[in-house]
């Protein structure tokens, strides 16, 4: 193996002439029409390092031959370390061995490997050259032993991941109000607009003034496919779209929000980019006042859930349709498109609250949510609707507690066949998301002692679903599409 690059250690300004050596290679001479028949003769005793060649031009400038390199364990002209077949190849065939000089540089190397000839001996154990990527943007998150050198850093991957053109470093927690993270540019351009393709749907967004994480690609996907098409989605805390778009070009009938004005701005957009036209609504509210606004809007717009028509069975193609068998016997009666049922009250199948620091807190939105609907929703362990909640837990019994802490917020019992909570990943050592699923209870529904917490009380006015103190009427604030 080509060794490690040369150590550098204090670099802060990366210089990558620094890292220009050569190694030395045992070689056979031989005529260019033969090198298929070497290649094949010597297999692994060949050089088989990544970007570099293992046949060359001959060092005697003749036109007619080559240089085959052996790998860098065959270092002497007795072929110690070579098989025995590639040793009787050579004899046999007559063929000249010589030194060659092997050029490496910068870019031979892992951005791993020249981390770690660059950064302090006492920090290279967890070199940090792993990163997520959202569109062009490669997204770090940097300890603070690493900050001295993160400009250093930053271009070592930019250099190393040609698909990249911006590297940025998370610098703070998450924002209180809208949930994005604030990040300053290491290397590359200063464009934040990142655009990305997910569950079959393009999304663009601004990646500094909004939410995205391309780890949860599959907990969107494993929501996505509960859905039927013909069930009605209400995403509350929906971002730019990620459970939105793709429920939407499923066939769903959805309704989505997020408070962030410019998370608003790119579902509009997204819902454009992806050709989507009128099974898509969007809001700019609180979550707690978009939850009862959705309710109202979907039932005034007459909404139900679509009946399937029954098809002919298919016959052959080209096939004639077939005829009576008797003159007497009717004619084959053509199916008849079910006319729809007379307006009755229809909900949502779905809730989706993907805003795991808080949105536990907005569940007390659905107690006595549908007070006085007892008549219409003769069955609710059918017609009410699942809710599907996200959260972090440290518990050693997660189970219990996140059903427990969302009992506590919505003053009742969960009915537990209903309830399933899944596994969503780990974020830090000893704190996991999930997502806990279940049947929105009768008792909860229909509760006529309506308790909502004031945002005064909570500190959902901080998050993305809640609403901060009102600074401007809110006329002025966009509330639909």
């Amino acid at each position: 193996m080509i060794p490690p690059p040369a150590i550098q250690r204090g670099l802060l300004t990366l210089d990558r002439s620094l890292f220009k050596t050569s190694v030395s290679a045992m070689a056979l001479r031989i005529p260019a029409s033969m090198t298929m028949e070497c290649k094949k003769a010597l297999g692994t005793d060949m050089l088989l390092e990544p970007k570099i060649r293992n046949v060359i031009d001959s060092d005697d400038g003749e036109k007619s031959k080559r240089l085959v390199l052996l790998n860098l364990d065959i270092q002497t002209e007795d072929l110690e370390g070579a098989s025995e077949k590639t040793k009787e190849f050579i004899k046999e065939k007559g063929i000249d061995l010589t030194k060659a000089e092997i050029s490496v540089g910068y870019d031979h190397w892992t951005a791993d490997e020249i981390l770690r000839a660059i950064l302090p001996e006492e920090i290279i154990d967890e070199a940090p050259s792993s990163f997520t990527t959202v569109g062009h943007i490669a997204h770090m998150n940097l300890k603070d032993e690493y900050l001295p050198f993160k400009g250093l850093i930053g271009q070592v991957i930019l250099d190393k991941n040609p698909n990249l053109k911006t590297v940025v470093n998370k610098t703070d927690s998450i924002d209180t109000t809208f949930r994005f993270f604030k990040m300053e540019v290491l290397a590359g351009e200063d464009n934040m607009i990142a655009e990305v393709r997910e569950s079959g749907c393009r999304f663009k967004f601004d990646f500094s003034q909004v939410y995205w994480n391309s780890r949860l690609h599959t907990e969107h996907d494993r929501l996505v496919k509960m859905f039927k098409p013909t069930d009605a989605v209400c995403d509350v805390m929906a971002g730019v779209g990620p459970f939105a778009m793709p429920a939407s070009k499923k066939g769903c009938m959805v309704y989505a929000n997020d408070l962030n004005p410019t998370s608003y701005k790119y579902m509009l957009e997204n819902k454009g980019l992806n050709k989507i036209k009128d099974n898509l609504h969007i809001y700019n509210l609180d979550g707690r006042d978009f939850i009862r606004k959705a309710v109202e809007d979907l039932e005034k717009s007459g909404y139900q859930t679509p009946v399937a028509v029954p098809t002919a069975p298919k016959g052959k193609k080209g096939a004639a349709a077939p005829k009576p068998e008797t003159p007497d016997a009717p004619a084959p009666v053509a199916p008849v498109t079910p006319t729809a049922p007379a307006h009755k009250f229809k909900t949502f199948d779905h809730f989706v609250m993907n805003l795991p620091a808080t949105a536990i807190e907005f569940l007390d939105a659905f107690r006595g949510l549908f007070k006085g609907r007892e008549e219409q929703i003769p069955e609710p362990k059918v017609q009410l609707p699942m809710i599907h909640c996200h959260c972090f837990s440290k518990s050693d019994k997660p189970e219990d507690d996140v059903r427990e802490r969302v009992e506590a917020v919505m003053g009742g019992k969960l009915e537990l066949d209903s309830v399933k909570l899944h596994w969503v990943r780990k974020v830090a050592p000893n704190k996991d998301m999930y997502c806990i699923s279940f049947r929105l209870p009768a008792e909860i529904a229909f509760a006529s002692d309506v308790k909502r917490k004031l945002e005064s009380e909570t500190d959902a006015s901080s998050t993305a679903g809640g609403a901060p103190e009102p600074t401007e009427s809110a006329e002025k604030r966009p509330k639909t599409e």
